[in-house]
């Protein structure tokens, strides 16, 4: 399963719908510039995404120049050619787009599959069950923290 989040952004661009082999599968690409919290004006961020099959409309109701708020999956796959290098294909397929201010809060959005991690713009969509994430514990890379071991629980014989 992949992994869900969302960014928003400025349509800087919306392609046709474009349909592929003879299975009547749709595929719309769009660009969004990166804005909101973390992004610099200077060095903007450009993000394909991709619409798939029935998802193709999601982007009718958008021009150039809205800010909108897109919620997808980071898929990747691997592929080789015969006698070529592999190559590794990364798509954000987004399965829903909102105007930037009628973007609703995840947890009020219902069941959405869970996220982790974030980065500027694009944030995580957290699962509506999920519950506060706690800190992970330090790791200590090389092992040098000792303890008395007052559980019993080293088995060291040393």
């Amino acid at each position: 399963m992949s992994k869900s989040f969302e960014a928003q952004g400025i349509v800087h661009s919306i392609g046709e719908t474009t349909e592929y082999g003879n299975n009547g599968f749709t595929k719309r690409e769009f660009v969004l510039k990166l804005s909101g919290e973390g992004e610099n004006a200077q060095y903007p961020n450009y993000v394909a995404m991709e619409l798939i099959k029935d998802k193709c409309a999601v982007m009718d109701q958008y021009k150039v120049g809205d800010e909108v708020v897109a919620y997808f999956n980071l898929q990747g796959r691997l592929w080789q050619g015969q006698g070529k290098p592999e190559k590794c294909f990364t798509s954000l397929q987004a399965w829903r787009v909102e105007a930037f201010g009628a973007a609703r809060a995840p947890a009020a959005m219902g069941a959405v599959p869970a996220g982790m991690g974030a980065a500027s713009a694009i944030m995580a969509v957290p699962s509506a069950s999920s519950a506060p994430a706690q800190a992970p514990a330090p790791v200590d890379p090389f092992n040098t923290h000792f303890s008395d071991d007052s559980a019993g629980l080293d088995d060291i014989p040393f």
